[in-house]
């Protein structure tokens, strides 16, 4: 470090950009007991709902940091999506029926899940500095020294800036990207083409349901309609459409109200007391990378997303929660290189993903043509699934997000075995709930044991098999001896046919093989290690315990004596 450098910290990490997801870091780093800062240049909320739906993973995520139902106390729950193909009913979307206790979708508002937000963070006793914006920062080995100005409701600085010093900076400042493109990662984004967004908030009155627990999409010849429950009474029309012939501007009450009864074949349908009125274009780009060194990027930030499926916030809220538990486990010592090295492997590489996912959405809704609108005509017939292939993809709830290239992963099971355990779930992949019984005989799930093991917040759960063999013990116990060096590991042990001596480690009773089945567990006792974020690090059978002991050498170092 130079020697002009000093390396006294102010604080442990600093935010930069207060929207949801830079709110929700925060959150996730207050749970983990890590000291912040978090700045926006913004003197007061948005006023308008703008991103405003919460799909079933990222709950998972947002309960495992404690704030899920703060928010879905100002949500309504939907549970069927209903699709119009030119005017045509499509099968409705259960949307709810998925594996994971939040199958509900929650719709809000941008406006008011930031103010949620906020209110979590101070009852926890941080606060959201408004008025402040970062202008430069300059990192080097051991920190991040930060230059933090105050500014008015126009954007217009004063004073001179405030030197600050943290060990980590977190660039969550949205699509103007200053840290993206301060750190030479900036994109030039593509512009998609002959295409606008018109779109507004209002109380919405027509011959179908106006109970907030419903979803409408129409496709109609020209483009892509929305009906979606806003939170405070109001519904959001949005028409994704060929632009011709349409004003560059923003459209008027009168305007929507026209293309809405065209669109929804309901002459009735009345628009009143609009509170946002906008149009828009669309272009989309992902940032190369979403670290350099002591400096990461989180949500829009790194990424420019199309508004198919509504994905762009809940991707990043993957990556607040993502990155906070990581930067709690470092920030403590008890973590290798690689824990931190695993964050741009893994988050930016489901941008990307995400980025061709939602341009095929746009293809599926916006630039059909003829031709494709004819064979999705057709493909109705036969697939119930049509509605949600349109979005672009066959789980609007992200429950299928993994990371199969993590640097985090680590798979015991050789090519025989996994030919023989091909139901079984992989490295990277989500680790699903499943109900348990604990051994006072009370019900409890596997997730109530997979986050904040034992209060840990950043604890791994080890779930330790026992492929209903009686006779299984004996390889479990060595299992949990192998991690009894790195308190951070919690085993649990899962058993379908042995029984446990009192003085075992916490037993969950799986005698109807339910918790087997959710993983693919066959007929061999097996190992299976998941990080804080519920994601599945390691697996092997329950043997290898040499294989299990390297593993957690080298994620979290060497065992304790």
């Amino acid at each position: 470090m130079p020697a002009s450098q000093p390396s006294n910290f102010d604080t442990d990490v600093i935010i930069m950009g207060g929207g949801p997801i830079g709110l929700t870091a925060a959150c996730a780093l207050a749970h983990h007991g890590v000291d912040f800062r978090i700045f926006e240049s913004r003197t007061e909320p948005k006023p308008y709902s703008r991103a405003n739906n919460l799909w079933a993973r990222p709950q998972e995520l947002l309960a495992s940091i404690g704030i899920r139902d703060a928010i879905a106390e100002k949500a309504y729950a939907i549970t069927k999506v209903n699709t119009f193909l030119n005017g045509r009913p499509v099968d409705p979307i259960a949307i709810a029926e998925v594996a994971s206790p939040f199958g509900p979708v929650l719709y809000s508002g941008q406006d008011v899940i930031e103010t949620t937000l906020g209110e979590q963070i101070e009852a926890n006793g941080g606060r959201l500095e408004r008025g402040r914006k970062v202008v430069s920062f300059q990192q080097d080995d051991e920190g991040v020294s930060v230059d933090v100005v105050s500014v008015d409701g126009d954007g217009n600085a004063s004073g001179d800036p405030e030197p600050l010093r943290c060990r980590y900076l977190v660039g969550a400042d949205g699509g103007a990207g200053f840290v993206r493109r301060e750190l030479g990662l900036d994109f030039e984004p593509e512009k998609l083409p002959n295409c606008m967004n018109r779109q507004l908030d209002a109380k919405l009155s027509w011959r179908r349901s106006t109970d907030h627990d419903h979803l409408w999409f129409f496709y109609y010849p020209r483009g892509f309609c929305g009906v979606l429950p806003v939170w405070g009474g109001y519904h959001r029309l949005f028409f994704l459409a060929d632009d011709t012939g349409i004003p560059d501007r923003d459209p008027t009450l009168e305007e929507m109200q026209a293309i809405a009864r065209e669109v929804t074949e309901d002459e009735t349908l009345t628009l009143t007391d609009p509170i946002w009125l906008t149009h828009s274009r669309f272009q989309h780009g992902v940032s190369p990378h979403y670290r350099k060194d002591r400096v990461f990027l989180v949500g829009d930030a790194g990424h420019m997303t199309l508004p198919a499926g509504g994905q762009g916030m809940n991707a990043g809220l993957h990556d607040a929660v993502g990155l906070a538990w990581r930067l709690a486990t470092v920030l403590q010592g008890r973590a290798e290189p690689v824990l931190l090295d695993s964050y741009d492997t893994e988050r930016g590489g489901e941008h990307q993903r995400l980025d061709k996912q939602q341009v095929q959405g746009f293809q599926n809704s916006v630039y059909r043509g003829r031709l494709k609108d004819a064979a999705v005509t057709i493909a109705a017939a036969v697939r119930p699934d049509i509605g949600s292939l349109l979005q672009g993809t066959d789980d609007l709830q992200q429950l299928t997000v993994a990371y199969p290239t993590s640097p985090l992963n680590k798979d015991g099971f050789g090519t025989l075995q996994r030919l023989l355990h091909r139901d079984a779930l992989k490295p990277g992949d989500r680790a699903p709930d499943a109900p348990v019984i604990a051994a006072d005989g009370t019900s409890t799930t596997l997730f109530q044991h997979i986050y904040n093991p034992d209060g840990r917040t950043f604890g791994w759960a080890l779930l330790a098999f026992d492929g209903r063999q009686r006779d299984a013990l004996a390889d479990l116990r060595q299992a949990v001896d192998e991690v009894r060096g790195w308190d951070l590991v919690r085993p649990r042990l899962v058993l379908g046919a042995a029984v446990a001596e009192a003085a075992a480690p916490l037993a969950l009773s799986d005698l109807d093989g339910e918790a087997h089945a959710a993983y693919g567990i066959g007929s061999s006792p097996a190992l299976v290690l998941i990080r804080p974020d519920g994601h599945i690090a390691f697996r092997g059978l329950a043997d290898q315990l040499e294989a299990l002991g390297a593993y957690c050498q080298k994620v979290f170092g060497p065992a304790a004596g």
